[in-house]
């Protein structure tokens, strides 16, 4: 299986979790999608609660009743996708720009599993660039303590701020984007706590202690990791 023909596979088998009556998180990106389509093909009754507007116009065209987060206090499963997949299943995600909401929804999940296909597994998370979410106001000063709190974690590396089309990205709140190219994060808790730590700063995209399983489309078929 090439790398979609993965994704679609992990999306499936997660699709096949969900119960009728249950509370859904849906995630955003390319695999999330394949998810969120098989779901809608099992026409059974949830309530799909969406990481974005992207996967929440998707999912409504489908025909899933839809909640959102806040009026829905606590959700059954959430499943999404992720950009890579370190060892316990720490995460880096927010490669579609929706990584605050979906921190959001996870941390209001029972149980949450992770979709992808088997070129996302990696030894040690940094290859993809850390996204990090950060207020639009003063964001080039915020960008320089950034640069501090990275050196603290021994990452010499300048953020760069997302852009697209020549505008900088903005996120379904309004945010802004700074990309981390780490190479390799040695100590994950503690980056993600130096960031975390920067006035600014919204959220990041290390998904840490937070998927509970995770299922890996391989040419051979869909794996499960645990933590």
């Amino acid at each position: 299986m090439d790398a979609d023909a993965q994704k679609k596979a992990a999306g499936e088998a997660a699709a096949a979790l969900v119960e009728p009556g249950m509370v859904v998180g849906l995630g955003t990106g390319s695999t999330a999608a394949w998810f969120v389509k098989a779901l809608a093909a099992r026409q059974i009754d949830i309530l799909g609660v969406p990481t974005s507007l992207a996967t929440a116009q998707l999912a409504e065209s489908l025909g899933l009743r839809l909640g959102e987060l806040g009026p829905v206090k606590s959700i059954d499963l959430t499943v999404d996708g992720a950009d890579e997949i370190g060892p316990a299943l720490a995460l880096i995600k927010g490669g579609g720009a929706a990584l605050l909401r979906e921190k959001l929804v996870w941390e209001a999940s029972r149980r949450c599993v992770v979709i992808a296909d088997g070129a996302k597994q990696v030894k040690a998370l940094g290859q993809f660039p850390l996204p990090i979410e950060v207020v639009t106001f003063g964001h080039e000063t915020t960008a320089l303590r950034l640069c501090d709190a990275l050196a603290e974690c021994d990452l010499g590396v300048a953020p760069r701020l997302r852009m697209k089309d020549g505008v900088p990205v903005r996120t379904d709140g309004g945010n802004l984007i700074y990309d981390a190219a780490c190479g390799r994060i040695e100590e994950p808790a503690a980056l993600a706590d130096a960031l975390k730590s920067v006035t600014g700063v919204v959220d990041h995209g290390l998904f840490l202690d937070l998927a509970d399983q995770a299922l890996v489309g391989t040419p051979q078929g869909v794996v499960t990791l645990e933590p």
